[in-house]
């Protein structure tokens, strides 16, 4: 199988809440738009991060068509996961888990988009804290 795109959807009740979420803090621009529907792309990530309103007609099987991000989150690997928490916390997001790391060397945050959908970002570090057993 050959792979040429890749795409998340999720259903949210206000795309364009989340659309500027992901635009003012993570960097992803429009690739294209229409009622109910928006597609981000992000020049780094690889793939493209779609918003679908929900209850939207076209949206199939309708069985399954309500709000996403129940027990998901949306994970981003970055660089320097202090510098991005403090710039994301200081242009107003909403802060659900302040940086930590794990005894297994994942540093994470936390944050939720005005639909409630939790963006995380993880950075691997060498070596745990003295402090946390392993």
């Amino acid at each position: 199988m050959k792979i040429s795109a890749t795409a998340l959807s999720l259903n949210v009740p206000d795309t364009a809440a989340s659309a500027d979420f992901a635009r003012r803090h993570f960097g992803f621009e429009e690739a294209m738009a229409a009622d109910g529907f928006v597609s981000l792309a992000h020049p780094d990530a690889g793939f493209h991060l779609v918003f679908l309103r929900t209850g939207l007609g076209t949206f199939k099987p309708a069985s399954i068509a309500g709000s996403a991000g129940q027990g998901m989150l949306i994970v981003f690997e970055v660089d320097d996961l202090d510098a991005e928490f403090a710039r994301i916390a200081a242009a107003g997001a909403a802060v659900l888990t302040e940086p930590e790391t794990e005894p297994w060397g994942e540093r994470y945050c936390q944050f939720a988009d005005p639909n409630g959908l939790v963006w995380q970002l993880v950075q691997w570090v060498s070596e745990p804290p003295a402090d946390v057993q392993v």
